[in-house]
């Protein structure tokens, strides 16, 4: 009888010994430990989404490397302490896992989210509060998604106003101060009123968007998506659709996310960063913008370029490169730029009219290069 019990403990032990080793629930992990950043969808909040499409350029074993080490370039903490290889790996197998249904986020769906809140027509010809209006402060609290505007002189608030979700901290401003465009990272555009303290407009251009960019004449909005991979121009005055342009390679074969937009405006258009392809991307804002050559190209003679490709809005100027520039700045005379990839641990300096890389430098680490800047001293260039 002994015996029989005790093989029937054994058994028991057998059965339950499993459970001791159960697979991670990679479920459970990521809305415990990643969703806050990244979104319950994985479609991205503060931090980009995870979708396979997304992360073509990071082997699995990297991303493990990630989730337990963290990326300080970033600031992604490590999760080492809190989780263990098995857990990182099960995570790992969900974010390369596609989603059952891929997003769309189109002209529909963005139009869709147009809302005018007051018209242009009805806004006051002056401020209606007292304040150095060269003198303010906006004032970005992605702790408690809030916007404070600031009297510099006193120190004072002036209003704070509930804002969309994680705005970009880099909000835009139209040329003579009078409104100010926001860009929250789940892809709403906020344009906003400091005359009259107010939101004017406001559009939701992506699912997970990087900053926006303003035209120098304050004309248009150039917003950077990581999700889709789209740049949508939008009209500054009311945030209505200018042009969705899908950011793929001249084969249209492979697409890329957006990691920033610029203006460049000596040479009126915006420059785009892309994350995923090795080119850097010029699109004039002009009315009346030049032509671009599309395809095989034998000459650039000025007054050819009507035998070569059609004059449309937006045009797409491409720059070639050996490995694809997270972030960049330019010199002054915005002929060259300067700029740096997350993994490639040197600078680069490009040509953008001859449009080729000049010159390279070591730059250990992962130097924020859209912080740079140069400037003139003692007759050298530094």
């Amino acid at each position: 009888m002994l015996l029989r019990l005790s093989s029937f403990f054994i058994l028991v032990l057998g059965f339950m010994a499993p459970s001791a080793h159960a697979a991670p629930d990679a479920k459970k992990l990521f809305t415990t430990h990643c969703a806050e950043c990244h979104g319950a969808d994985r479609l991205g909040r503060m931090g980009p989404a995870l979708l396979p499409q997304n992360l073509r350029r990071v082997r699995k074993k990297k991303a493990v490397g990630i989730i337990l080490k963290g990326r300080p370039a970033t600031q992604m903490p490590g999760f080492a302490e809190k989780l263990s290889t098995a857990d990182a790996d099960a995570l790992v197998k969900l974010i390369y896992t596609p989603l059952p249904n891929r997003p769309v986020w189109g002209e529909k769906e963005i139009a869709a989210t147009h809302s005018i809140e007051v018209k242009a027509s009805d806004l006051p010809a002056k401020p209606t509060f007292k304040a150095d209006m060269l003198n303010l402060f906006i004032v970005v609290e992605t702790g408690d998604h809030h916007v404070t505007i600031l009297d510099g002189d006193k120190f004072e608030p002036i209003t704070r106003f509930k804002s969309r979700f994680a705005l970009h901290g880099g909000p835009k401003f139209s040329p003579e101060g009078r409104f100010v465009y926001f860009a929250s990272r789940d892809g709403w555009i906020t344009k906003y009123d400091i005359y009259s303290l107010q939101v004017v407009a406001e559009i939701r251009a992506g699912i997970n968007t990087r900053n926006l960019a303003i035209s120098h004449d304050g004309k248009t909005i150039a917003v950077a998506n990581y999700l889709p991979h789209t740049l949508v121009m939008l009209d500054a005055e009311d945030l209505a659709i200018l042009k969705i342009i899908k950011v793929t390679d001249r084969f249209n074969k492979n697409s890329s996310r957006v990691s920033a937009v610029y203006q460049a405006a000596p040479r009126n258009s915006f420059v785009a960063a892309l994350k995923d392809l090795p080119e850097i991307w010029e699109i004039s804002y002009l009315k009346n913008p030049p032509i671009v050559p599309t395809g095989l190209v034998h000459s650039y003679e000025k007054g050819h370029e009507e035998l070569l490709s059609k004059r449309i809005q937006f045009p797409i100027r491409r720059t070639p490169l050996k490995e694809p520039l997270d972030d960049f700045f330019f010199d002054q005379s915005y002929r060259k730029l300067m700029g740096s990839s997350r993994d490639g641990g040197k600078g680069v300096v490009v040509h953008m009219e001859v449009r080729k890389e000049i010159a390279e430098i070591k730059l250990p680490g992962f130097p924020h290069l859209g912080s740079g800047i140069t400037w003139t001293r003692n007759g050298k260039r530094i």
